[in-house]
């Protein structure tokens, strides 16, 4: 599995499925575009991670409609090559890519270079009572970052979290000022991954506007002057920015890093695999606000209509209970569901045994106690992850 650039490679997740494969039944026609006579392969790319909790729903759809596909071939690849990947694939009038699974970070830049198809509202029959079946978190987020070009097909408060190895951190910093104290007392012990392409690191870049008190946490132009002097006044005692998250985690098990920036998902995910020490504790900072984030659905310009009509059917499929409840997985994307109605009870039985063993109890108070932000919005995220880059990460060489 590729969960971002750099991502952790984790063994195939398989759940029992039985009696989830009936589709509810849809229209022949999608708002004006008819489904086609015969059956389309469809190519789905990820690049954040969506198909290690999504890929068994997808393989549902296509054994319940075999009329509408033949096959779906799925690529992973790093956020920050998806844009250039497909605009010069338009460019050249041959777009084979069908579906984009994307976080934040690569809607931004699509969006930012005006390449994907507007979804919503042109095809609101698609997706009847989609505003009033979201989690409300959920919808906010489909809103205001997918604008009617992304699909919200899962969602978690997200962080930031700090995590930490309690019998090498005994002093656990409890303010964002004390982080900064700690990481000058303790060099190259702390550790984040380049927002650009970092769950947990765009969502600490994003959630430290709240913990320090920030004009504006919605602006990093003008709004940022806490956030950006805090970024560089920490980046001397960080000995490097990885490309991805995995890459933070793994050395964090390994020793030789000892409180790394978080989320409820990178905390469950990496202990049930066994990349960090099941003891390994999670904190917050005074002033923390959750930064929520998703993943979306997408789909590129130049995609043919019949491919469309399927990929349409096939969002709508994707957002039934029965489907999502495959997005608890083994709490990468903790919770993970963007609809309402999915217990954990309706999850496969490896997933209910993951979040029992490895979930902790405090998540709940936390998510019910503390307010949940929006992340920035695409354009605004792609100015913070430029500043970041040109400001802190080319510091680093």
């Amino acid at each position: 599995m590729n969960r971002e650039s750099g991502h952790i490679h984790r063994r195939a997740f398989v759940g029992g499925a039985a009696g989830i494969a009936v589709l509810a039944a849809t229209g022949a026609r999608a708002q004006g575009l008819p489904l086609p006579k015969s059956p389309v392969a469809l190519n789905v790319i990820d690049v954040g991670g969506a198909l290690a909790l999504m890929q068994k729903a997808f393989e549902e759809y296509r054994k319940a409609k075999p009329e509408l596909v033949s096959r779906i071939t799925y690529v992973k690849a790093p956020a920050p090559e998806l844009a250039s990947k497909i605009k010069a694939q338009q460019d050249a009038g041959r777009v084979d890519i069908d579906m984009v699974l994307t976080g934040s970070d690569g809607l931004a830049a699509g969006l930012e270079q005006n390449l994907w198809v507007k979804l919503l509202p042109t095809y609101n029959d698609k997706f009847p009572g989609l505003e009033e079946n979201y989690e409300p978190a959920a919808l906010n987020l489909h809103k205001a970052q997918g604008q009617g070009f992304g699909v919200v097909i899962n969602y978690y408060p997200s962080g930031p979290l700090i995590e930490y190895a309690p019998e090498r951190v005994k002093d656990v910093p409890k303010t964002a000022e004390e982080l900064l104290a700690w990481a000058k007392a303790h060099p190259k012990r702390f550790m984040y991954a380049r927002p650009a392409n970092s769950g947990p690191g765009r969502t600490f870049m994003m959630g430290l506007p709240y913990i320090l008190g920030d004009k504006d946490p919605m602006d990093p132009v003008k709004g940022w002057d806490k956030t950006w002097e805090y970024l560089r006044e920490i980046n001397p005692f960080i000995e490097y920015y990885p490309a991805g998250t995995g890459a933070t985690m793994k050395e964090f098990g390994e020793g030789s890093r000892d409180i790394i920036i978080s989320t409820t998902g990178w905390d469950i995910n990496p202990r049930a695999l066994g990349i960090v020490p099941a003891s390994a504790m999670i904190g917050t900072l005074k002033g923390f606000h959750w930064v929520s984030d998703a993943f979306f659905m997408t789909v590129p310009k130049g995609v043919s209509n019949d491919k469309l009509a399927v990929l349409l059917d096939l969002m709508a499929f994707l957002l039934k209970p029965e489907q999502q409840a495959f997005s608890y997985d083994e709490g990468y994307l903790y919770p993970g569901p963007a609809v309402k109605n999915v217990p954990l009870s309706m999850a496969p039985k490896e997933s209910q045994d993951v979040i029992r063993q490895f979930g902790r109890p405090e998540y709940a108070e936390l998510i019910a106690g503390n307010p949940i932000e929006l992340p920035l919005t695409p354009d605004k995220m792609v100015l913070a992850f430029r500043r970041w880059d040109e400001e802190v990460g080319s510091k680093k060489g």
